[in-house]
């Protein structure tokens, strides 16, 4: 039998409890993927110890593997976690299959207030059901796929006169995707320094998400939506729109026309390492890159730049990424691990979060007058936040997930069908699957 989630009068008891005195010390598991920014909340959690006089300890997977072991996890009971840093897009599984602890009487005792946080944040990674006021997670660490571009190359007074008669423009960040695509090609294949490079770095991956967290920042652009906004789940005509269509194509053209050889199951890792190797002029990439990128002894140190998701015909989005904190309701330490959301909630501690390389989403630090200047990619950050669209959170998320990747995948790398067959295919395939939950 599943163990019973914590209620909302027993949160408000470990809440009262919490502020009464010292609770006893506990080990504490805080469970994400293994990447950088959780280098860094390691870095942070020792304050938190030192403080609490609890324990953390850390377990954390590669992203290409994340989600299998972590919703095994969940979805068996398991009692490894008592804190989880989650995909965004398991919010509505985590609270409709009982795996996390919902915490809006917590927030209330202890003076949590979500407004005081960035609103697509909590929009995408504590709510539950969508547009409702029922919290299951702390925003924790907000991302959002962007740009990064090879300032240095940009630069150069001959590329840009080049670029200039060629295209009756500047050299610069592009405004429109279209633009973007110019810039790749004007790349593609191009000596520059006795190396032969490519236009852009994006994300084509099929095993886990990466087609999908890429393909989608053109999708939204050209007119896709995932539904009717009277019914979320009237699919057809939305999901396969002509601009939908339009906007698989275009990274389909993209694809084709300016990334680099062998590029055709490329995710984060991937991108990263043609960009630091000096492949690339362009990398499609999430923001928890950045702090990297400017440490990075080749491409750092003013060589890089970074611009937000380029508008398309039909809207200017960028994917969200990103995750917020959670309590795991199969937890024997509860208690202190709602001591830990309420210490990582502090404006103190979500200051030093970004210094560290945390991307915090509290407001009180992304919209302090200093923010935009505190580091080169701090600004395109605010700019990419303010036009995030998420994929879907519904407890079926994994099949939705799985049906996109094959179906993309399939038109854009493998070049099968047509963009609007793969569409139409992809309203077959989620209408099963929400038939099968019954929404449909």
């Amino acid at each position: 039998m599943r163990p019973i989630p914590v209620t909302l009068a027993s949160a408000v008891a470990v809440a009262s409890a919490l502020g009464a005195g010292q609770a006893r010390a506990a080990d504490l598991t805080l469970c994400w993927a293994a990447w950088d920014p959780a280098n860094a909340l390691i870095q942070l959690s020792k304050d938190f110890e030192a403080e609490s006089g609890h324990t953390m300890n850390f377990e954390f997977v590669p992203w290409p593997n994340f989600a299998d072991r972590m919703l095994n996890e969940l979805n068996s009971g398991g009692q490894l976690c008592d804190l989880m840093i989650g995909d965004s897009q398991w919010i509505g599984l985590g609270a409709e299959a009982g795996h996390y602890v919902k915490l809006n009487d917590f927030f209330e005792a202890n003076g949590i207030d979500m407004a005081d946080f960035i609103p697509a944040t909590v929009a995408g990674y504590a709510e539950w059901p969508k547009g409702t006021p029922n919290y299951w997670a702390l925003p924790a660490f907000g991302d959002v796929v962007g740009w990064t571009y090879r300032k240095d190359w940009f630069e150069k007074p001959e590329l840009q006169a080049e670029f200039s008669e060629k295209y009756g423009r500047d050299l610069a960040p592009p405004e429109t995707l279209e633009d973007l695509k110019d810039i790749a090609e004007f790349f593609q294949e191009r000596e520059i320094d006795g190396k032969t490079v490519y236009g852009a770095a994006i994300y084509t991956e099929r095993g886990s998400e990466g087609i999908t967290m890429g393909v989608t920042n053109a999708l939204y652009n050209y007119g896709f939506e995932y539904g009717s906004p009277e019914n979320p789940y009237m699919l057809d005509g939305y999901v396969n729109s002509p601009g939908a269509v339009e906007g698989l194509e275009f990274y389909k053209a993209l694809y084709d026309c300016c990334t680099p050889p062998g590029s055709s199951d490329w995710y984060m890792s991937e991108d990263i390492d043609a960009y630091k190797s000096g492949q690339v002029a362009l990398q499609m990439n999430f923001a928890f890159i950045w702090p990297g990128v400017e440490a990075d002894p080749n491409v750092g140190g003013g060589k890089s730049g970074y611009f937000a998701n380029p508008a398309g015909p039909a809207g200017h989005f960028a994917q969200l990424g990103g995750q917020g904190i959670s309590v795991v309701s199969y937890s024997d330490e509860q208690e202190a691990a709602l001591e830990y959301i309420k210490w990582f909630a502090q404006p103190e501690v979500q200051k030093k979060w970004w210094s560290l390389g945390g991307y915090s989403a509290l407001k009180a630090v992304v919209e302090d007058p200093g923010f935009g200047a505190s580091q080169p990619y701090a600004q395109t950050f605010l700019d990419s936040m303010a036009i995030v669209k998420d994929f879907w959170a519904e407890p079926s998320y994994a099949s939705l997930l799985l049906s996109m990747q094959d179906r993309v995948h399939a038109y854009v790398v493998a070049g099968q069908g047509t963009a609007q067959e793969a569409l139409d295919a992809l309203v077959e395939d989620w209408t099963e699957v929400f038939e099968d939950d019954g929404k449909i």
